[in-house]
């Protein structure tokens, strides 16, 4: 993993020098806003590292860990020398990749982790964590990271973004609207949920009009706040058309108790997507939709630990007329915002990326308004950045492309940007070796410098 990793051709090298230190916009992310304002440093590596990273609980499951230390009361040691038994054990995993990058990107530290060597980089990590250059901001910026933005709840405060705002943090951090709480109609607390918006909101909530009040009354305060981008996740059926009245009555029901079937279920989230994307293309808000998880598959894990600990994973139901549907809802009355589309399942990123095609029309000048969003997840590998790159451009314009984000909940994960970087730079450099494009070296700079920040700055508006 040198200077030229992952970059096989001169033409690749050559782009890769251009944006290879270009400042990171990281519109989609899970970090904790609370944990940037207080600006502390970590104990030692294992916190920061395996503290809340289910990719890696994941593959030490698989390698036969022990569950105590991996969310159990494990030493930090022990839990630290499990992972480096699990890295020697990930070749061809991008968790090899990622570890790599973050041992050479923060620490300086090129030797490969293993059993042999865990205990060095152990004191060596943690020697620099608890100097006050290593704080959680000061990480931040050693990636030269420019914009982020965090995942948030309508009903929160967002006190810690107006202190980080207050505080004149250079980086930016900004809230994103994800209103899943709101729109799970079929979830278990649904009704206390909607008491706790209606309280957030001020809007006393009886019907979905007025549900869809408060929703507004809460995407405006987020935007005073910086708010450019909403998140949604789509699972199971998520658009089967339905007027008001029928689900007004769905919403009366299950606010009375009652259980609603999926097909219900479908009614109700169909009808709220499309009146949120209305307000989003009225309010300049980017709509962004990750489409295929089944969570939770272990009941027995789900029970003990809760959510998000890894016993997520992709479906595979097939979605395309729901989602053409939706769009189209939007679409016709032309009130249909800017949208990015991310599978979680790689058979449809095809799908995705000619579906995005159908819905690009517009009088803005708007350089493409709906597209193919990032590998995701379970895509996020070289394999997945590369089908990604090659979807988008056999039947889009991967030049409008808004790049790369994290999804991550770890401060050290924005080495992920530049492992982005390198493939794609990569394969634009094998289409040029290859006469499949000529080399403008111009013209190519200004490609990669816009997919790799431009086009997302001017896509959110930041």
């Amino acid at each position: 993993m040198d200077k030229d990793f992952l970059l096989s051709n001169e033409t690749a090298k050559t782009l890769f020098t251009e944006v290879e230190k270009a400042p990171i916009i990281d519109f989609h992310n899970h970090l904790n806003p609370k944990e940037i304002y207080e600006d502390n440093c970590f104990d030692n590596i294992a916190q920061v590292w395996l503290g809340g990273d289910h990719y890696k609980w994941r593959a030490m499951r698989m390698g036969g860990v022990s569950e105590e230390l991996i969310t159990g009361d494990g030493a930090p040691f022990d839990k630290f020398m499990a992972w480096a038994d699990t890295v020697q054990n990930l070749i061809g995993n991008p968790l090899y990749h990622w570890t790599h990058l973050e041992l050479q990107r923060y620490f300086g530290i090129t030797k490969p982790l293993s059993p042999d060597t865990a205990k060095e980089i152990w004191d060596e990590c943690n020697a620099k964590l608890k100097t006050k250059e290593y704080s959680v901001r000061n990480l931040l910026r050693m990636q030269n990271v420019s914009v982020l933005c965090t995942t948030d709840d309508p009903a929160d405060t967002l006190e810690w973004h107006k202190k980080i705002r207050e505080d004149g943090f250079e980086i930016k951090v900004y809230p994103s609207f994800r209103p899943e709480k709101a729109v799970g109609i079929e979830k278990e607390g649904f009704a206390d949920y909607i008491a706790r918006l209606s309280e957030a909101s001020g809007v006393k909530i009886t019907d979905v009009k007025s549900l869809i009040t408060a929703l507004e009354n809460r995407l405006d305060f987020f935007i005073e706040n910086g708010c450019r981008v909403s998140d949604h996740s789509l699972e199971n059926d998520f658009y089967i058309p339905a007027d008001y009245d029928e689900v007004n009555a769905l919403f009366d029901s299950r606010m009375h108790g009652n259980i609603l079937s999926e097909e219900e279920a479908g009614k109700f989230h169909g009808y709220l997507y499309v009146e949120l994307g209305k307000l989003y293309n009225r309010k300049n808000i980017v709509m962004q939709l990750h489409i295929g998880a089944i969570r939770n598959n272990s009941t027995r894990f789900f029970e003990k630990l809760g959510v998000d600990h890894g016993f997520d994973s992709l479906n595979d139901f097939n979605y395309a007329p729901q989602l053409s549907a939706l769009l189209n809802a939007m679409d016709y009355t032309d009130e249909l915002p800017k949208v990015i589309l991310y599978c979680l399942n790689p058979k449809d990123t095809e799908m995705l990326a000619a579906m995005a095609g159908n819905f690009c029309s517009n009088e803005q000048g708007i350089k493409g308004k709906v597209q193919l969003g990032a590998a995701w997840w379970f895509c996020d590998h070289k394999n997945g950045m590369e089908r990604q790159i090659e979807a988008m451009s056999d039947v889009g314009l991967i030049s409008t492309s808004v790049g790369m984000l994290t999804d991550s909940r770890s401060f050290l994960s924005f080495p992920r940007h530049e492992l982005y970087r390198r493939i794609l730079c990569n394969k634009i450099g094998s289409w040029v070796e290859n006469g499949e494009y000529p080399w403008d070296k111009e013209y190519l700079t200004k490609l990669v410098k816009r997919i790799c920040g431009i086009n997302a700055v001017e896509y959110f508006g930041f």
